[in-house]
């Protein structure tokens, strides 16, 4: 690499809630608290190092970047770049990885609970006075089911899939897994789609969304699942029908959902999940891998990511 002073770039700091510190070799820093496309190439001209965490770089922004060799994505999702672009130009492209093995993982057994145990609705049960008048000490007007003994379907098996499913066992959960690659774990059995709709108490998606994956799960798949069954989507918003999943909801299909995912983020506030108002469903706003302590993990690896580039080594590299 030249030893030239490298200009790096962060086009949206105010997505990253946590300390980023400078990297350790000659450069000017630039950052702006957000980024709209328009602003894109001025604020890039004559950097070498961009950092972007939800600011796209199309092909048309990047031909417009002669002196542009590196894009760090402060995320593990590359989708807001032109990657066959970047191949071409010789860009290189890193990303994060592993960061939210705690967080996301907790986040979805934090709407697992709440769901099979009902809290939304004991919640507002208590907020409304019922308690206060019920005949008895406790009000058990909302069913609650254990985990223990319980079937978890994970579709995926990556890193958080994983961490996922070592929480199920603690719970006591029985854990089969869905994915297209051999799964070399005696803790869980890997089962068919079929299977896995039929006879999971609780689904829970962690894949990326592809052309293949968007729509995984739509009425059809909704019908199949047990009545009682559970759906949760901290992956990808375009996983599951929306509109499916609503439809489903009102007509009790299934018991219930978590979500920390729509299929555009920030939604419209037309999104039919966004109208539900549900004891049965909760929707978060994409805060499940936003742990104080998994955000300090990826800045750290994104900085690290880019010391590794500058110095000639591979780490993280997409394209």
């Amino acid at each position: 690499m030249s030893h030239a002073p490298h200009r790096v770039v962060f086009l949206d700091r105010d997505s990253l809630i946590a300390s980023v510190r400078l990297p350790a070799f000659p450069h000017h820093w630039d950052q702006y608290p957000a980024t709209a496309h328009v602003d894109v190439v001025e604020r890039l001209r004559d950097a070498t190092i961009a950092i972007t965490n939800k600011v796209p770089l199309r092909a048309a922004d990047l031909g417009q970047l002669p002196d542009l060799k590196m894009i760090a994505v402060a995320a593990t999702g590359t989708d807001i770049l032109d990657l066959a672009a970047c191949r071409e130009r010789g860009i290189a492209v890193s990303n994060i990885r592993n960061y939210a093995v705690h967080s996301l993982p907790e986040h979805t057994f934090a709407l697992i609970l709440a769901l099979r145990r009902n809290l939304v609705a004991y919640r507002a049960d208590v907020e409304a006075g019922r308690w206060q008048h019920a005949g008895r000490f406790c009000l058990l007007d909302h069913p609650i089911s254990d985990l223990a003994g319980s079937r978890l379907g994970l579709v995926g098996y990556g890193a958080l899939g994983k961490s996922v499913a070592a929480l199920a066992r603690a719970f006591g959960m029985e854990v089969c897994v869905h994915t297209r690659s051999p799964v070399d774990d005696p803790a869980v059995r890997q089962v068919g789609w079929d299977e896995l709709l039929d006879t999971s108490d609780v689904i829970s998606l962690h894949l990326p969304l592809t052309e293949q994956t968007r729509h995984m799960i739509g009425a059809p798949e909704l019908a199949r699942m047990k009545r009682s069954a559970l759906l949760i989507n901290t992956a990808r918003g375009g996983l599951v029908h929306e509109q499916a999943l609503a439809d489903a909801l009102h007509n009790h299909v299934i018991a219930g959902a978590g979500f920390d995912v729509l299929t555009q983020e920030p939604p419209p506030d037309n999104n039919v999940l966004l109208q539900l108002r549900l004891p049965n469903f909760i929707l978060t706003p994409h805060t499940a891998w936003a742990s104080g302590q998994a955000m300090q993990v990826l800045a750290d690896q994104l900085i690290d990511n880019i010391e590794a580039w500058v110095a000639g080594a591979q780490r993280n590299v997409v394209v």
